[in-house]
């Protein structure tokens, strides 16, 4: 029970800015924040992805220098994610274990410059794929235990190259206790795994989708195996059955649209939740920015505190530096 008005008056603890300080029941801090880098082949290439303003994929020899900013700020924690070439490409997703790939590169170059942030590798065949998906198709469909056994093989080369955080994406059923149990076996017990237990069949995976090259390669849909945007009872289920898998923390994906989600899930488990401000989230906001709708500071830092309000506990988005500045400036 509160109150009444006059004796109650809400708007007392709004006064000034030192008591909105005390009271705030959530803060954004640094430490919520991941930073997705994509990394590209060659040699001194940066390049901008043209849906998403701002977003850089970077060489391998480029990858220090592009990170520097991320370190000098204390962000936690990046996600790592490869443009694999079209000629390297193939049906089964085989590059993904390649012990000289993308991502394996990246990670070895990242630990010898900056040890002390933790890496997190995406592990899914669909960066690997000819045809775009998560998995191995037979006879148009996206297999699911031949594709798992692919996936834990992929999972043991990105630790071995120091990978700190697996973070499979591909919402094959099973894939965390498969993995869970190969790490385990190759002596790989804190390797942890940061499951993308709830990600949904969404339309903003496009900017994304172009960033590393696989929008237009990909052949159908994911509905088969991502969830349908309908369901929120059903994350519930995949949330409970990852960690009972082996999960560390888990990821719900899409953001923003999907923040009732990370609310049902923070009242129903006890475990870390990041929530993925996802590209077309971004792509939305930057135009928004651009155009002179919004205030660009005050609209990044609303927008990733309602990610920590709904409750997770951090938040993976492509507004990772800027937002740190904003927050140290604070």
């Amino acid at each position: 029970m509160i109150g009444s008005f006059p004796l109650t008056r809400m708007r007392r603890n709004r006064v000034d800015q030192a008591t909105r300080r005390l009271v705030a029941e959530n803060k954004l801090s640094i430490d919520d924040l991941i930073w997705p880098i994509f990394i590209i082949e060659g040699h001194n290439i940066k390049t901008e992805v043209s849906t998403m303003p701002g977003i850089k994929r970077v060489t391998i020899d480029q990858l220090a220098f592009h990170i520097e900013p991320a370190a000098q700020l204390n962000i936690p924690a990046l996600a790592l994610f490869p443009v694999t070439s079209k000629e390297k490409r193939d049906s089964k997703g085989s590059e993904s274990f390649n012990p000289n790939n993308l991502i394996c590169q990246a990670a070895r170059e990242l630990k010898k410059h900056f040890p002390e942030i933790i890496l997190i590798g995406d592990v899914a065949l669909d960066p690997y794929t000819s045809h775009g998906h998560d998995g191995i198709i037979k006879n148009g469909y996206v297999v699911n235990d031949e594709t798992i056994d692919v996936l834990a093989r992929q999972s043991i080369n990105q630790a071995n190259a120091g990978i700190d955080i697996i973070a499979p994406s591909d919402m094959m059923d099973g894939r965390v206790s498969a993995i869970r149990q190969e790490l385990d076996k190759e002596n790989f017990i804190n390797t942890r795994i940061m499951s993308y237990a709830a990600k949904y069949a969404s339309v903003y995976y496009g900017p994304f989708r172009d960033a590393v090259e696989s929008g237009s390669l990909l052949k159908g849909n994911k509905k088969t195996y991502q969830m349908d945007p309908a369901n929120s009872r059903e994350a519930l289920s995949e949330v409970e059955l990852d960690i009972q898998e082996g999960a560390d923390s888990i990821i719900i994906k899409p953001g923003l649209p999907y923040l009732d989600i990370v609310r049902r899930v923070r009242d129903h488990f006890n475990i870390p939740i990041v929530s993925y401000q996802v590209s077309g989230e971004y792509a939305m906001l930057m135009n928004a920015i651009q155009n002179g709708y919004l205030d660009r500071e005050q609209s990044i830092l609303e927008t990733l505190l309602c990610f920590k309000r709904a409750g997770a506990n951090a938040i993976m988005t492509y507004f990772a530096i800027e937002a740190a500045k904003l927050i140290k400036n604070q």
